[in-house]
């Protein structure tokens, strides 16, 4: 990306760069939103289609199959249409996806709805954070490219309140609220208002100086410029994004290649650790976590209120890791949080191996209970304190220039695929081996996320894009 405003700001042009940055994250809050929906509505649909464990899970999964495609296209749709324009697109999705979910009379056609909000999903996660990046002050664009990650949390934590509220007031998620349809219809429904006030956010924002220069139009660039980011010579700026432009190595999988199984050994490190974030289960709480309380004795009413108040944990740690990445540095958090999530995995697998009971007759005797409740809820705290933000701060620092647009593409894919692997096998695992063993599995990854940290994982705090090279998958100290 190139720099796009000098490291000096009229406090009002920060604040307009502030705002502008705000209404693009609005694009991570219904990836949050969009991605957590299923997590109140995921036992009414098995209830109402009848669906065994193998399509339950798919249902759940299938859209993270379109957030691959849709991460995977989302640049070279930005290149030719425009940042604004692809953040339309988005929210089309959103609200095709929403509308489609709530009306869906089949599987077949809800798996469609789910996989169109999966490429709006896809999408939004690259768009947002890349038109941040180019329209944000200099000095500012740490805080304000974190705003994606936190925008993300806050979109898990209003759907599920939502969808607490929803099913409260329905008396159940399966029950009718209004106009004859029941709750979970409605919780996917909802997403249509924040997907509606993106899309006129999206026309309200200026677009990307660095798209219009790539497309010609350098006096609208130095207007947005002057405006927005107060660059004293905006023509000036015009011209060194053009130049950078001209510049710029359009990084290929030639440019990954290396000795190890075909490529660079840093390739495989960004590989795994979007692996390992995927590994450790947070997404077994963020879609399941709702099923899974009910799993183990607590009403809906209890499971809702559980999710909900994991969800805001999430946010409040996700703050913390913002205000501490920069001091303590990147590898000294995802060791912390290694060892947090390993211990309050192995306390969660304990507690489950309490369980008594079989089929709907099912509890935790105390204290396992609450024991359970304590140590998924840790597991969430260590995990937005480390694994959460930093792996995508990472996986956007740790690359050489020639190979950064490509490797980072090639982790958020492997995230998402092992997202999906994750989730859509969560609900069969469940039943063949139980949750003692499955969270035990995700204590196994944790502990071993630890390992790798120490040996195989760069510090990039403090250093400079630029300074980073092929040689920096030998681990630095921090």
């Amino acid at each position: 990306m190139a720099d796009t405003a000098s490291a000096t700001q009229p406090s009002g042009h920060h604040g307009k760069a502030v705002g502008i940055s705000i209404a693009a994250a609005v694009g991570g809050f219904l990836f949050g939103f969009d991605s957590s929906v299923i997590n109140g509505a995921v036992d009414s649909l098995s209830g109402h289609f009848q669906l065994g464990d193998f399509l339950s899970g798919f249902v759940v999964s299938i859209a993270l199959l379109g957030c691959a495609v849709g991460a995977w296209y989302a640049g070279r749709l930005a290149d030719g249409w425009g940042r604004r324009n692809v953040m339309l697109l988005s929210a089309a999705m959103f609200v095709i996806s929403s509308t489609g979910s709530a009306f869906a009379f089949s599987v077949p056609d809800l798996l469609l709805w789910r996989v169109i909000g999966g490429l709006g999903i896809g999408i939004a996660s690259v768009i947002a954070p890349a038109y941040i990046s180019e329209v944000a002050p200099a000095s500012g664009r740490g805080a304000l490219g974190s705003l994606q990650q936190l925008a993300i949390t806050i979109g898990q934590l209003v759907v599920l309140s939502s969808n607490k509220s929803l099913a409260g007031a329905a008396g159940g998620a399966s029950q009718d609220l209004w106009f004859g349809m029941p709750a979970w219809r409605w919780m996917f429904l909802v997403g249509v208002l924040p997907a509606g006030v993106y899309a006129v956010l999206a026309l309200l924002i200026p677009e990307s100086p660095r798209y219009l220069v790539l497309a010609g139009k350098d006096e609208k660039a130095a207007e947005v410029l002057g405006r927005v980011t107060g660059v004293a010579e905006p023509q000036s700026k015009v011209r060194e994004i053009r130049e950078t432009l001209r510049k710029e190595h359009k990084s290929s999988f030639s440019d990954l290649r290396g000795p190890r199984f075909g490529l660079h050994p840093l390739v495989w490190v960004g590989i795994a650790m979007a692996a390992f974030q995927q590994l450790v289960g947070i997404n077994a709480i963020f879609y399941y976590s709702t099923t899974l309380w009910q799993s183990v004795g607590f009403s809906e009413s209890d499971s809702f209120t559980t999710s909900v108040i994991t969800a805001g944990v999430n946010v409040v740690m996700t703050v913390v890791s913002m205000l501490f990445v920069d001091r303590v540095g990147r590898r000294r958090l995802l060791s912390i949080g290694s060892v947090g999530m390993f211990v309050a995995l192995a306390v969660t697998a304990v507690a489950f191996s309490q369980q008594r009971g079989s089929g709907e007759d099912i509890s935790l005797p105390d204290p396992y209970g609450p024991v359970a409740l304590v140590g998924a809820n840790a597991f969430v705290v260590f995990f937005a304190l480390s694994w959460g933000p930093i792996m995508w701060i990472m996986l956007a620092e740790m690359f050489p220039n020639r190979m950064r647009a490509m490797a980072l593409a090639i982790g958020t894919a492997a995230n998402w695929i092992f997202n999906f692997l994750v989730t859509f096998s969560f609900e069969p695992m469940t039943e063949r081996v139980g949750l003692s063993w499955l969270y035990g599995a995700f204590a196994f990854f944790a502990a071993a996320s630890f390992v790798f940290v120490r040996s195989k994982v760069p510090e990039t705090k403090q250093r400079e894009l630029e300074s980073m090279t092929g040689e920096t998958h030998q681990r630095k100290g921090g």
